[in-house]
């Protein structure tokens, strides 16, 4: 069974690197390799650790690079290249960006000294946790490995181990203690634990199937496991093959985003502001963002949707309008323009998206996406990978995704999904293509406040 691809991130001595390295030796663990170790620390000696047992080696820091950003960057540079399945951070002292860790969910795991939610979160590393713990006089520490997320220490818990603590103990001898009984053996165990089912997955679904563009997602579940997509437009069919299924939604963070609601009008609905005297740039919120034009629905996140309807009342077709469009000019995160037409007659649909061909927004790529109707498939597009400063631009194909005939099931799987804090208003409509009937529904959440 092909293994998984291990890089082990380190700031200091490695120590738990040691542990991993004696745990390859050992046969703990099996399922993984170690290709790589970076540390973020010019001459960090688990450096010369790795360097000793024939591991490549990276130096990679945030000044070197000049941002988080770009530290980010050249770290995920350096892992792709080298086709890395799992992340250890093993001393790692620095904090990820919601950016970088929602690249790779489940692919990224943190020993951290106490038994978490006790003594964890920011600030908490190194001898201070075990300061904080004498300080407290709690009988019991250990240690926890889990899951790495946009929350310092908040990820999902593989495994936790005690440990006592004794009359007499200092920071140093706790730390030392809960190194020896319980970081050097859970971490491996974990690794172990987790590269068994990547590389289980790898033999199971070949790295081909992890790229297959036939496989159907769970529109439920990308929602949940992403806190900021942005907006979103899904286009599809209903299982049934009788209807037509488009679906809107916004959110946002900043006061002026989310002051906003849906309305309904004659040919769709419109954006507004919730409180008037809250608004400050009309320009970004408000336009009709759902608008039917004969037998098309247009579907955008912009005043681009009336783009569209005035080209085809001309003669002119779906593509030609979106070309004289670009990106939203809101520099560094250049939100994209998403764009989406919606054929009553037989449920076929386009997608487009205008966005930034580069950092410093100076060009406009343009892609534009041509689907058949196929009875219980849709097809996703939304303008973030997830949450980020700058936040990061979608990429690839639109992400293809099972649909339901319940039109109040999909309303409910979109909006229970979306992250409660930054969701704002969801528009859904299935029409029936053999009779032209409408069903449509929109939540917005000043609403339900």
């Amino acid at each position: 069974m092909e293994k998984a691809n291990i890089a082990v991130l380190v700031s200091g001595g490695g120590t738990n690197l040691q542990a991993l390295i004696d745990s390859q030796v050992s046969g703990v663990l099996t399922s993984g390799q170690i290709r790589l170790v970076v540390s973020n620390r010019e001459g960090a000696y688990a450096l010369t650790r790795a360097a000793a047992a024939g591991i490549e080696t990276l130096t990679i820091t945030r000044r070197g690079c000049g941002s988080q950003e770009a530290f980010e960057d050249a770290l995920i540079r350096a892992l792709e290249e080298r086709h890395i399945d799992l992340i250890i951070l093993a001393g790692f002292l620095s904090i990820l960006s919601s950016r970088f860790t929602g690249r790779y969910p489940r692919r990224i795991i943190n020993v951290h000294p106490s038994l978490i939610p006790a003594f964890c979160g920011k600030g908490y590393y190194g001898l201070r946790v075990h300061e904080e713990a004498l300080r407290y006089g709690v009988k019991v520490t250990g240690a926890t490995v889990h899951f790495v997320n946009e929350v310092p220490d908040g990820g999902e818990i593989i495994a936790q181990k005690a440990v006592n603590i004794l009359p007499g103990d200092t920071p140093e001898i706790l730390q030392q203690r809960v190194m020896e009984q319980a970081e050097w053996i859970l971490l491996p165990r974990a690794a172990e634990q987790v590269s068994h089912r990547i590389a289980r997955e790898k033999a199971e679904n070949g790295k081909e199937k992890a790229m297959n563009i036939y496989e159907i997602g769970n529109l439920a579940q990308k929602l949940h496991d992403n806190t900021y997509p942005g907006r979103g437009i899904v286009l599809g069919m209903t299982p049934d093959g009788r209807s037509a299924v488009a679906a809107y939604f916004i959110m946002g963070r900043s006061v002026n985003s989310r002051n906003r609601v849906f309305l309904p009008e004659a040919d769709g609905i419109r954006t507004e502001a919730h409180d008037p005297s809250l608004l400050k740039d009309p320009s970004l919120i408000i336009y009709h963002p759902v608008r039917q034009f004969g037998d098309k629905l247009i579907v955008t996140n912009g005043d681009q949707t009336d783009t569209i309807r005035d080209y085809l009342a001309k003669g002119s077709d779906f593509t030609s309008a979106l070309n004289t469009r670009e990106f939203e000019p809101d520099g560094p995160n250049w939100t994209p323009r998403i764009s989406g037409m919606l054929d009553l007659r037989d449920g076929s649909y386009l997608l487009n998206i205008l966005k930034s061909a580069d950092p410093d927004g100076s060009a406009c790529a343009r892609y534009t996406f041509s689907y058949p109707a196929l009875p219980g498939l849709g097809h996703f597009l939304h303008t973030y990978v997830c949450d980020g400063n700058p936040i990061p631009t979608f990429q690839g194909e639109p992400e293809r995704v099972a649909l339901c005939n319940d039109i109040d099931e999909l309303t409910r799987q979109i909006w229970e999904n979306l992250n409660a804090d930054n969701k704002i208003s969801l528009f859904v409509r299935y029409t029936e293509l053999a009779t032209g009937i409408c069903r449509q529904r929109i939540i917005n959440k000043h609403k339900e406040d």
